[in-house]
């Protein structure tokens, strides 16, 4: 086997190109049988093992730099520089992350996970180089997906100026996570249909150079482009197309799901651990479908992200003109919704809390200062949602909540989630972002009479005495479970408060706790500085009443076991009240 002999891209340069290909073939089975076993990132992979070889076979890596966007397609880069075991050995097979890590090795440059950066960040090294008269090649990789964020675009308008070595290697598979969607993509298809030979190109508008492979999965041809544009003096963009999923018949015909997956059987593609429950996602599809049909101005709005909230394929198809999906471009999602609310249309913005962060000027400028009633719901915004260092989902708290006429709720379970979203799409006043409940849905079938209208308005749960427990969304639970262990524990009962409301306090029942109450707690699943749980100590703060903060610590949390790191916040149940038990003694 050659890919057990290579720990480094030089052993690659070795190698004949009849080698390269048993090579490529390999990689790919090599790839295929982690993934099935591990889950991970599969079709950008599969569709990347040719023109990752090519690149380490032409390129001197880590003298010439590779920035590879998003990373999730950097597997076979990996492989090629020492960190083989890891895709070869079940036992290494955490050794590495899913992304590009320089403190894996030196062949990486950037921790990076979110999209259309890799231009920018190859801009600055290729600047960087100029700026201290270096000769090395800088090559961007990014896919067509990646193009629609608009970074993507502003990386391409800088490298264009460049009068210096720049390659832009453009991963076309006509694929983003979903279909691709915009008009740039109308130029890559007539690109690939006259094989790069038409007038109209984006790239050369640019003022980028520009050379075509028809065929991205032959190495053959792909290190022919990069040795014509190897040690090139001007920015230049090679477009391959390379198929999405490649070596996987199930992943070829199904590029959408095969994009990530869990494990799976590697004969049949069947999940091993198979999901077919009710969860938020297809609770906020069903929702959404059903309001469309009965009122044509509702719209949802994904950033290429669909099945965030349900909408598989058959789902857009049914929703028709009133489902958009505007590419990897939240910042364009978030002004367009904030638009579109103005304009008397009801839009529906769901996405990841990790990638919602990168809107927060269109948040502040074009939604908020405007009020305009469009709807967010956030999703896995919680130590329960992903746990890579490029996609936590933690801070999203401290973000929202301080940004004036956003108002941010918190249900805590399937029914309170649909009255909270129900009263969103219809109220004419707010832009209202709702925090989607981490871990596995709750529903306690109860009927949610609340008037969300009346904002700030907390919900006493349970009167009590002497220590009131005031938690949020995702762990309320946790709060009602640390309530009944202080009453068995210390014979006091708790007031239990569902606050909802993140971006405001309830001032008045705030208030009326004094009256009963020594020590008040706060409960969140998110970053305490700058929290929600500071409004309250803050509200408390020149008074007797003494405050404990419970939620996470600030901190760039990677792989991590959620259960680990609650216990490391002391958010367990038992911790809490250990905790508040100690505070109890003292003011006896």
């Amino acid at each position: 086997m050659y890919l057990e002999k290579i720990n480094s891209p030089s052993d690659v340069k070795k190698l004949s190109i009849e080698q390269l290909k048993v090579l490529a073939e390999e990689m790919r089975a090599a790839l295929i049988q982690k993934l099935s076993v591990h889950g991970g990132h599969c079709g950008p992979n599969l569709g990347m093992v040719e023109a990752t070889i090519a690149l380490h076979y032409v390129f001197d890596s880590p003298k010439d730099k590779i920035v590879f966007d998003v990373s999730h397609q950097s597997y076979c880069h990996k492989m090629l520089t020492g960190r083989k075991d890891a895709f070869l050995y079940s036992e290494h097979y955490d050794d590495v992350t899913g992304y590009s890590c320089p403190e894996e090795s030196e062949h990486d440059f950037f921790t990076v996970g979110h999209t259309s950066t890799s231009l920018s960040l190859a801009c600055g090294l290729a600047k960087a180089r100029d700026l201290k008269g270096g000769k090395e090649n800088i090559i961007a990789v990014i896919g067509d997906g990646s193009l629609s964020g608009g970074e993507a675009l502003e990386g391409l308008d800088f490298a264009g100026e460049m009068t210096t070595n720049f390659i832009a290697v453009i991963n076309d598979n006509d694929m983003s996570i979903a279909e691709n969607h915009g008009g740039m993509y109308k130029n890559l298809r007539l690109l690939r249909d006259t094989d790069g030979k038409a007038e109209c190109n984006l790239f050369k508008a640019m003022g980028l150079d520009y050379v075509f492979v028809k065929d991205g999965n032959d190495i053959e041809a792909l290190i022919k482009a990069f040795e014509q544009v190897k040690d090139s003096a001007a920015p230049v963009a090679v477009h391959i197309v390379t198929e999405k999923g490649k070596g996987l018949s199930f992943a070829e015909k199904n590029k959408e799901k095969w994009h990530w997956a869990a494990p799976f059987d590697p004969e049949t593609g069947e999940p091993k651990y198979p999901w077919g429950g009710e969860d938020y996602s297809s609770v906020t599809a069903d929702y959404l479908l059903k309001k469309m049909k009965a009122d044509k101005k509702v719209c949802a709005i994904t950033s290429a992200t669909p099945t965030v909230f349900g909408f598989t394929s058959d789902k857009r198809a049914e929703a028709g003109a009133q489902f958009i999906d505007v590419g990897i471009a939240e910042e364009h999602a978030v002004a367009m919704a904030s638009g579109m609310a103005k304009g008397g249309a009801k839009p529906f913005y769901g996405v990841y809390s990790t990638f919602l962060q990168r809107t927060y000027d269109q948040l502040s400028q074009d939604l908020c200062i405007n009020s305009n009633p469009a709807v967010i719901s956030v999703f896995a915004a919680s130590v329960y949602g992903m746990t890579d260092v490029t996609h936590l989902g933690i801070y999203d708290i401290p973000m929202l909540s301080n940004i004036p006429n956003m108002v941010y709720i918190a249900p805590t379970t399937k029914e309170e989630y649909l009255a909270v979203l129900d009263w969103a799409m219809e109220q004419t006043e707010h832009p209202v972002a709702i925090r989607i409940p981490g871990g596995e849905m709750v529903s306690d079938g109860k009927t949610v009479t609340k008037d969300f209208g009346i904002l700030n308005k907390y919900e006493m749960t349970r009167s009590g005495s002497k220590v009131a427990v005031i938690a949020l969304g995702t762990f309320y639970d946790m709060g009602v479970k640390a309530a009944e262990l202080i009453e068995k524990n210390t014979g006091v009962k708790p007031t239990i408060i569902n606050p909802y409301y993140i971006t405001g306090i309830d001032a008045e029942m705030l208030e009326s706790l004094k009256n009963e109450h020594d020590v008040v707690i706060t409960l969140e699943d998110g970053i305490l500085d700058g929290g929600f749980g500071e409004k309250i100590a803050r509200f408390y703060g020149g008074t007797k009443v003494k405050t404990l903060n419970f939620g996470l610590k600030k901190e760039f949390l990677d792989r991590y076991d959620p259960s680990a790191v609650l216990r490391e916040n002391h958010l367990t149940p038992e911790q809490i009240t250990e905790d508040v038990c100690k505070v109890i003694l003292n003011t006896v």
